[in-house]
């Protein structure tokens, strides 16, 4: 017999290490050629990685949520034949399926819409032992407890007490037998304390959850982003009532393009307003001391998924209209769900968008998708009545949250362009005129 060393490929540039999120084999099972080994998680995306020889494998790096150097052993598989194998040189780039990217972001928003790298994953843990319940048929009114302990008790008695979750072998009975006298004063003495109340929910056991894969990047980024930047939130209301109905009219005459939501309008006016104020749409090199300030907005888009928070990026917004922002969005948000949104589709923001929908909340504090320099946040429209002159006239109403890196970005210059959105969200004819 001989064995097959199989060493972590090269899987990326620059990625010196890579990170076990899921093992597809154990020891002693038999792998077939081509068949999945692991996924490895790096910075930038899940890879499978496959078997290139069938045997018995033998020997497996390490655990779930370990962290593999590139070029070390990953498995050892026993094969037909003679002498031990390497593998090739770990230098040799390795072309896999990419299976989920992780956010390419320090923080990481919400739109609350990710991949799907394997989700957190936890050793199944035991529950604690419940006393042993009593039992016993309707012929006889005795029985052992979970304690060794014989008790007398009727039917009646015993079925009560295991509706209330109460050990009969805790209560002393005033005569030869338990009674409901009895049990009511274990009740009443003992507070209610060890046992639950008809229909009440018993806690469930502890569970530790090994935070790895998306989760532990997401852990990683939004840690990095708090601790390195100096964050400060500035928040505005909005008047979308005009904007609201010019949607509506859009929307009922729209054919078959995609239906619009409040997004892609809000997306125009960040893309008209970001040539005044070039030091929102910038990155920070913290190393190097250098902010580079970009002419395209590549504007990421934070997005809920089962793995966690995801940040797909639309290249050059600013060259798209509504209706092409709503299929571009509607695109990668389902391609960051499933899992199929490729590497360049989840790096290379210059400034991020995060929406919690519908949930909204009244204003929120957005973390930056680091080396980014701001990210905004439209929050819920709500309708209240408002003055006009005079008047009082019903308004829809939304507060917008920028939160900058004020290393870079001044209050001043944040107000004043949030006042800038705000014009061209209040008057949106402005959004489509030239």
């Amino acid at each position: 017999m001989a064995r097959y060393s199989f060493r972590l490929p090269d899987i990326g540039e620059g990625i010196a290490e890579a990170e076990i999120v899921a093992w597809h084999v154990k020891i002693g099972e038999r792998v077939e050629e081509d068949a999945q080994l692991a996924d490895m998680m790096t910075d930038k995306a899940t890879v499978e990685m496959e078997s290139p020889v069938s045997g018995i494998v033998v020997e497996l790096a390490g655990e779930v949520g370990d962290l593999i150097p590139i070029g070390s052993t990953l498995a050892v598989i026993e094969t037909d034949g003679d002498g031990d194998v390497e593998a090739p040189p770990a230098d040799t780039p390795v072309e896999q399926e990419i299976v989920a990217e992780t956010p390419g972001a320090e923080e990481i928003s919400v739109a609350e819409a990710a991949p799907t790298p394997e989700a957190v994953r936890a050793e199944p843990v035991e529950a604690p032992s419940l006393p042993s319940e009593e039992k016993s048929s309707p012929s006889t009114s005795s029985g052992q407890t979970g304690h060794g302990k014989q008790v007398l008790a009727s039917p009646a008695v015993r079925a009560r007490a295991k509706d209330l979750g109460v050990d009969l072998s805790q209560i002393q009975a005033e005569g030869d037998r338990i009674r409901h006298a009895d049990l009511d004063a274990f009740l009443r003495y003992s507070g209610g304390q060890g046992y639950h109340a008809p229909g009440a929910s018993r806690a469930r056991a502890d569970e530790p959850i090994k935070v790895i894969g998306m989760r532990r990047k997401i852990a990683e980024n939004m840690a990095a982003s708090k601790r390195a930047i100096p964050h400060f939130t500035y928040v505005e209301e909005m008047d979308v009532t005009a904007l609201e109905e010019m949607r509506a009219d859009l929307n009922a005459n729209r054919g078959g393009r995609p239906k619009l939501t409040m997004l892609p309008f809000l997306i125009v006016a960040i893309c008209r307003t970001i040539p005044q104020f070039p030091m929102l749409n910038a990155r920070y090199d913290d190393e190097g001391g250098v902010v580079t300030r970009y002419g395209a907005v590549h504007l990421g888009m934070a997005t809920q998924t089962d793995a966690g928070l995801m940040v797909p990026v639309i290249r050059d917004a600013q060259d798209k209209n509504v209706w092409q922002l709503a299929s571009e969005i509607t695109r990668l948000a389902e391609a960051a769900r499933t899992g199929k949104a490729k590497v360049e589709e989840l790096t290379g923001g210059t400034l991020t968008v995060t929406s919690l929908g519908p949930l909204g909340g009244i204003a929120t504090t957005p973390v930056i998708n680091r080396p980014e320099v701001a990210i905004i946040g439209p929050n819920k429209i709500v309708e209240r009545p408002v003055f006009d002159g005079d008047e009082i006239r019903r308004a829809k109403l939304m507060n917008l949250s920028i939160s900058c890196d004020h290393r870079v970005v001044d209050g001043w210059d944040a107000a004043s362009y949030v006042q800038a959105l705000k014009k061209l969200i209040e008057t949106p004819v402005l959004l489509f005129a030239d």
